[in-house]
């Protein structure tokens, strides 16, 4: 899932020749149990006429986006710590805020910093007027990332790498997980001591028969948070901040699936369940804790030839695909600058032409 405020990631997207892959959506389904939908755009209107809110709710929120319009972010304390200095009410949080920073950043408000809760808020829904819509893959991701985009580039595929000894070629760039940085170069002496692991599950599940027409939906106020419509029979859960789900074993999670699905939609009652894969991603992203991000580095390091890159870096956006194609032209320009050749073409802002 991305926002089309991600311009270096439909950049990317553009320069691999698949950006017709991407299916983009202008509003987002929130359905909560018992199956009541609520359709939500980022503006008033839309706000005054969402059933799963009430009129206090609304006016707390409208009040935080006026806030977060005018006040400067901070990485000192959590987004629940904003929310309640800004009285937000308990629905607002759980059905609104929460939904929105869980997928956005991978981590509970409670905590995740304020910083780029306040920078997913602004660039999605306080930004440019297409800036929230929601983008899904409409291919297998193998196929969204395939090789075949890259044919100058030499690929080992499945080819574990140990640990960086020769340092014999012009230029070396890590894209590594931050926590294999320093076991890969540990002459780099990296202080990564601030970072943690937070994870993401994703369940796939194959019916019978369809469950819902609906393309993709946020699940309030249970485990799974979000559902996405591979095909009429193909449904893909996912939960962010996983936590509470990684001891779990498999058919636990299966069967959990299945009871909260059918709170939502009632055809899952009368629809087998022909086939179920469950995806533990442990080390998913980095935890976007207060004060980390002081802690991430820019692509330069303390030798003239390494360079780094990966969504844990600095690039002014949480850990997302587009935090990490920022991270990667970040390091290809430092990489020119050091080589004293020409920088990339920076992707247009959100609203402005290609």
């Amino acid at each position: 899932m991305l926002l089309r405020c991600c311009t270096h990631l439909l950049d990317f997207y553009g320069r691999c020749g698949v950006l017709d892959k991407i299916r983009f959506f202008d509003e987002y389904c929130f359905v909560e149990p018992g199956g009541r939908i609520s359709v939500m755009k980022p503006d008033l209107a839309s706000l005054a006429r969402f059933p799963a809110l009430g009129w206090r709710d609304k006016l707390a929120i409208a009040r935080g986006l006026r806030a977060m319009r005018r006040e400067p972010s901070s990485d000192s304390i959590t987004f629940a710590a904003w929310l309640a200095a800004h009285h937000q009410t308990e629905a607002a949080v759980r059905r609104f805020w929460r939904p929105i920073v869980v997928s956005a950043l991978n981590e509970e408000p409670e905590r995740a910093s304020a910083r780029p809760a306040f920078q997913v808020l602004r660039e999605g829904f306080l930004g440019s007027r297409d800036g929230y819509h929601m983008g899904v893959p409409a291919v297998p991701l193998s196929e969204l990332y395939s090789p075949a985009a890259f044919p100058k580039v030499r690929l080992h595929l499945r080819t574990p790498l140990q640990r960086l000894t020769d340092v014999a070629a012009d230029f070396y760039l890590s894209a590594v997980p931050f926590e294999r940085v320093n076991e890969l170069a540990p002459d780099l002496r990296l202080d990564l001591s601030r970072f943690k692991h937070s994870p993401i599950t994703g369940i796939h599940l194959w019916f019978d028969r369809e469950i819902t027409p609906l393309p993709q939906a946020a699940l309030l106020d249970r485990t799974i948070q979000w559902m996405f419509r591979k095909s009429p029979l193909h449904y893909h859960l996912v939960v962010s901040a996983s936590r509470s789900l990684v001891l779990l074993p498999r058919q636990e999670i299966i069967d959990l699936a299945c009871r909260e699905l059918a709170e939502f939609f009632p055809a899952v009652r009368r629809a087998r369940l022909e086939r179920a894969h469950v995806i533990k991603e442990t080390r998913a992203t980095y935890a976007p804790l207060p004060g980390v991000e002081a802690a991430r580095p820019g692509p330069e390091t303390k030798f003239p030839n390494i360079f780094l890159a990966g969504d844990w870096t600095s690039t002014g956006w949480p850990a997302t695909m587009e935090g990490a194609v920022r991270s990667g032209y970040r390091a290809a320009e430092a990489i020119a600058r050091a080589h004293g050749g020409a920088l990339l073409p920076r992707p247009p802002h959100p609203g402005q032409p290609a």
